[in-house]
């Protein structure tokens, strides 16, 4: 994390990587989203690289530690960048979103950073994400896995 001073207040850059993991049901396509009890948000699974680990592989070990499943990347779909303050500290942020498949595992083997991790049609789970850039993440997942399968 790169940091600089403004004045009074402290601004810090975070990387981040994720991404929407999905598969080909009777009834369409599905995602899987995450859900915490306390606060009510529902998201898409990422998380911070370790030390030496690309953005790649910080996904993929995101994804399957925080939905219990087993997934590859079929390939990148963008990046979202937003600002955000806590305790004093303004954080530039910049998360790295990829497409995956789930080749096994099981959403009952997340692990605790959520509460609920659930399959659901695409369809619902963009009404149910609660911020607007992972749903434009889906969203474009979505026309990307269209493109595949027409």
């Amino acid at each position: 994390m790169a940091t600089s001073g403004r004045g009074d207040s402290r601004v810090e850059a975070a990387v981040s990587a994720g991404g929407v993991v999905y598969r080909s049901s009777a009834d369409g396509i599905e995602v899987v989203i995450c859900g915490r009890l306390a606060d009510g948000v529902w998201g898409l699974p990422k998380g911070t690289p370790d030390d030496g680990e690309s953005l790649e592989e910080t996904a993929i070990r995101e994804v399957s530690e925080e939905t219990g499943l087993e997934v590859q990347i079929a390939e990148k779909i963008g990046v979202v960048e937003y600002w955000f303050a806590r305790t004093g500290v303004r954080y530039h942020k910049w998360v790295h979103h990829y497409l995956f498949q789930a080749t096994g595992g099981d959403t009952d083997s997340h692990d605790l950073e959520y509460d609920r991790v659930e399959w659901r049609p695409i369809g619902d789970a963009l009404k149910t994400l609660t911020f607007k850039n992972e749903s434009d993440m889906v969203e474009k997942a979505r026309e990307m896995i269209e493109g595949v399968h027409r």
